[in-house]
């Protein structure tokens, strides 16, 4: 019988970690082919997010949890928990119950029909409007910047094979952006298009920092057309420059007399190009920086327990499922009731 590994990473989600635990459960069950793992990887929760795991880990052993010395981040604690699993595919899904578990069917579905990726793309979402339209224009920069195919609104939501996972696991980053890594990998995939539910529990834990973070890891992942942009301005700068010092010197000449500068040109010159310079150094640091995290080579986080992980991945407890009856299956709407469009990735051809 296949394992299945599923990785959520959770931070103050004491209100949704259950909900989804069970949900997760309730689709295994119905599969009902494959033993599973569920790894939960707490990034140190200032909440009751670890005692409610544990909680549920005692009374089912296919439940396994990672507590982190401390908040890693939300780019390097998913990372570890999948470098831990041990099963045949890995499905990434987040705590907040905003990816759909009732899609892990179809997942294992395609998988199973030979596609090593399935990649689950939202569709629309009914987050802020506003902060999709920015979201969906990031997208479209990055693939314009990169010079391979990326995945436009994919967050990580999916399915993924376990030579995918070995070939992330090669690429030995300790800072890792995972969606480009998965772009540049290549293997043959499925996309599966969902419309995103609102948050239903808790806040977001993304600030404008942690976007901030994220975008520009992305670019600097996929991209060397922001250095190549600061040669171009240089360059630029300087053909302006000359001409514009070219055509005051011809004024100048011609009206001896009666041209007097002023010291506004200048000013505005300063600022210009101080302008130039700043924006430039920003854009050498974003790389260098991504130099510096590279050459570091830190651990993606240091553990403090671990619950679990001495028992082998077994088959849902349905037990657990029949004793809940009900209950559990009215965590969440039904798979019937989740819009899907499915979209197949075209055949490679070859010359």
């Amino acid at each position: 019988m296949k394992i299945i590994s599923i990785v959520t990473g959770c931070y103050n989600e004491e209100e949704n970690v259950e909900e989804l635990y069970k949900r997760v459960r309730d689709e295994m069950v119905k599969v009902g082919k494959y033993r599973y793992e569920h790894i939960f990887i707490d990034n140190s929760s200032e909440d009751n997010t670890v005692a409610v795991l544990k909680r549920i880990a005692s009374r089912d052993h296919n439940v396994k949890l990672i507590v982190n010395a401390r908040n890693f981040g939300h780019i390097r604690s998913p990372m570890h928990a999948l470098m831990q699993t041990q099963g045949e595919a890995v499905i990434g899904i987040v705590a907040d119950l905003q990816d759909p578990p009732e899609m892990i069917p179809q997942m294992l579905s395609k998988w199973e029909e030979g596609y090593s990726m399935v990649l689950c793309i939202k569709r629309s979402s009914e987050e802020n409007s506003l902060m999709f339209w920015i979201r969906r224009k990031y997208y479209d920069l990055v693939q314009r910047l990169s010079s391979i195919q990326t995945f436009q609104n994919f967050t990580g939501f999916g399915l993924y094979d376990r030579k995918v996972v070995e070939a992330v696991r090669s690429f030995e980053d300790p800072y890792p952006y995972f969606r480009g890594m998965i772009a540049e990998i290549g293997l043959p995939h499925y996309e599966l298009f969902y419309d995103q539910p609102a948050r239903s529990h808790g806040i977001t834990k993304n600030n404008f920092y942690t976007l901030y973070d994220m975008a520009m890891l992305g670019i600097t992942n996929l991209s060397k057309v922001p250095l190549r942009f600061v040669t171009f301005l240089g360059f630029t700068c300087s053909v302006l420059s000359l001409c514009v010092g070219f055509i005051f010197l011809v004024y100048k000449l011609l009206f001896w007399a009666n041209f007097t500068v002023g010291i506004a040109p200048l000013v505005l010159g300063l600022f210009f190009l101080g302008s130039v310079q700043l924006l430039s150094m920003g854009i050498l640091g974003e790389y260098l920086g991504s130099i510096y995290t590279q050459v570091q080579k830190r651990p993606y986080v240091i553990e403090r327990e671990r619950v679990n992980f001495e028992y082998a991945p077994g088959e849902p407890n349905n037990e657990l499922h029949t004793e809940t009856g009900g209950a559990d299956r009215d965590a969440g709407p039904s798979r019937d009731a989740i819009n899907v469009r499915q979209f197949k990735s075209p055949p490679t051809r070859h010359p």
